[in-house]
C-alpha cells in the first residue's frame, strides 16, 4: 500500500510487520522516532505478543537484546552516534555468539566536538565488529532491508545492522509502498533459533575459549560472513519475486557499462550522486556510479567486476580514518589490487555538511582529468584551516581547537556572531 510517511516511522511498521518479540528501547537522535513509534505498536495492542523494555543506556539496550535473543526471542533494537559507541562491548559479544539481533544505525557523526547531524563515523568505527552491515539509499529500501535483515540474521544465526542516513532519510516525509503482514509472514518465516538457552538442555553460551581454539571460532565467524556473500543477493531476488520491486542486494551499478570514471559511494548520497551523473552523462562525459549496499560482508567480487575496466575510481564517503583517509577506498583497494587504474578517495559530508550537485560535477570533471589529490576534502574552508594551524604554531595556549575556528568563521556558540 502507497503511503506518505517520515522514514523513521515507516522503519518501525516494516520492523513491527517482522514480529519482534522483543524491543529494546533508549533515545538517541536520530532514531528516537523509531522506537517512539514501536513502543506506540506494542501500547496499542497491534504488535503482540511483544515485549517493549525500556532501559538506562545503549549499552543495557544490547545487553537485553543480546540475553531475549539467547532465550529464544526475535529481537530489535535502534541507536545512533555516541550510542552506538556506548553499546561497543555488547555490540561484539552480539556476534561473537551469534545472536541474530537486528539494529537500526541512524546514522549521526561521533565527537567530540558533539555533532547531532548526519556522516557515516559511528557506522564505520563498528566496522570489524562481526555485524552484518546493509546501507540503505532510500527510505524505500531502508524499510524493506529491516525484512531482508531479519531473514538473513536467522538463516546464519548473526546479528544485522541497518544503517540508514539520519535526518536526511528518519526524518524524510515521501510516498513509501508498505507491504501487508501477509505478505511479510510468507517471506519471514516464524524464528527458530540455531541456539537457544533451554532449562530442559543445559548449555552455555559464550564460554572461556583458550588459545587452543579462539582462532578456529573467530574463523567461523568470517565463514559466515562469506555465506552472506551469496545469501544476500539470493534474498533480494525472491523480495523482488515477493514484492516486486529492487532493494537490498550487495551493490547497486548504474550507468556504468561504458564509463570511464565511476564514483562509489554508500547511503542516499547516492542519489544526489546520481541526478549530477545524469546531467554531466548529457554533456558528453563518460561517468558511471557503483552504490554499495552490503559493507559487510564487503563485495570484493562485485566491485572488482563492475570497476576493473574504468580508468579511474572515485570513492566518496562520509566518514574520516583520521590519519590515513579513506574508509570505504581502503576496501575498494583490495577489491582492485594488482588493476591498473587512477583511484581518487574524497570526504565529503561530515557533520552533516551538504554535499551539493555543484560542488559534485566539479569534483567529477577535475577527476576526469586526473586533477584530484589521492585524498580530497570537498568544501573545506582551507583558509579557517590553515589558520587555525598558523595560531598552534605561534600561541602554545591556542585553546580548543573547535571554538577557536568557529570564531574564526563567524560563529560562537553555533550561532552567527
Amino acid at each position: 500500500m502507497l503511503r506518505q510517511m517520515e522514514g523513521s516511522r515507516a522503519v518501525a511498521e516494516a520492523v513491527a510487520l517482522c514480529r519482534p518479540e522483543a524491543i529494546c528501547a533508549y533515545p538517541i537522535s536520530p532514531q528516537t522516532h523509531i522506537v517512539e513509534a514501536l513502543g506506540e505498536l506494542v501500547k496499542a495492542g497491534s504488535l503482540s505478543p511483544c515485549e517493549f523494555i525500556n532501559v538506562e543506556s545503549e549499552f543495557a539496550a544490547m545487553s537485553v537484546a543480546i540475553g531475549a535473543s539467547a532465550a529464544g526471542a526475535r529481537a530489535y533494537t535502534a541507536t545512533a552516534s555516541q550510542g552506538l559507541l556506548y553499546m561497543v562491548e555488547a555490540v561484539y559479544n552480539a556476534a561473537g555468539l551469534g545472536l541474530p539481533i537486528v539494529m537500526t544505525v541512524a546514522n549521526r557523526a561521533i565527537g567530540a566536538p558533539i555533532n547531532i547531524w548526519n556522516d557515516h563515523s559511528d557506522a564505520m568505527s563498528q566496522r570489524d565488529c562481526g555485524w552484518i552491515m546493509l546501507f540503505a539509499e532510500t527510505n524505500q529500501e531502508a524499510l524493506d532491508l529491516h525484512i531482508q535483515a531479519f531473514r538473513l540474521g536467522e538463516e546464519l544465526s548473526l546479528p544485522v545492522m541497518v544503517c540508514m542516513d539520519g535526518f536526511i532519510l528518519t526524518h524524510a516525509y515521501e510516498r513509501l509502498d508498505m507491504p501487508t503482514q501477509a505478505q511479510v509472514d510468507a517471506f519471514l518465516p516464524a524464528y527458530e533459533p540455531r541456539q537457544v538457552l533451554d532449562p530442559s538442555e543445559p548449555v552455555s553460551i559464550g564460554a572461556m575459549v583458550g588459545p587452543e581454539a579462539f582462532a578456529e571460532v573467530r574463523y567461523l565467524a568470517h565463514a559466515k560472513q562469506l555465506q552472506a556473500l551469496e545469501r544476500i543477493p539470493a534474498l533480494a531476488a525472491e523480495f523482488k519475486r515477493a514484492f516486486g520491486r529492487d532493494s537490498g542486494g550487495l551493490v547497486h551499478p548504474y550507468r556504468i557499462a561504458d564509463a570511464g570514471t565511476v564514483v562509489v559511494a554508500l547511503g542516499s548520497v547516492l542519489g544526489t550522486i546520481k541526478d549530477t551523473v545524469d546531467e554531466l552523462r548529457a554533456d558528453g562525459h563518460r561517468i558511471g556510479v557503483l552504490g554499495i549496499t552490503s559493507f559487510r560482508p564487503f563485495p570484493l567480487a562485485e566491485v572488482r567486476g563492475y570497476l576493473e575496466r574504468a580508468q579511474r575510481v572515485v570513492v566518496i564517503e562520509k566518514s574520516l580514518a583520521v590519519g590515513i583517509g579513506g574508509i570505504v577506498s581502503t576496501n575498494v583497494r583490495v577489491a582492485l589490487s594488482g588493476v591498473h587504474l587512477h583511484g581518487y578517495t574524497v570526504i565529503a559530508g561530515l557533520g552533516g555538511r551538504a554535499i551539493t550537485r555543484k560542488s559534485l560535477a566539479k569534483l567529477m570533471l577535475d577527476a576526469e582529468r586526473d586533477a584530484l589529490d589521492p585524498v580530497t576534502f570537498l568544501d573545506l574552508d582551507w583558509d579557517a584551516v590553515n589558520r587555525a594551524l598558523q595560531r598552534e604554531r605561534e600561541t602554545r595556549r591556542s585553546g580548543p581547537l573547535a571554538e577557536a575556528l568557529l570564531r574564526d568563521i563567524g560563529m560562537v556558540g553555533g550561532r552567527i556572531a
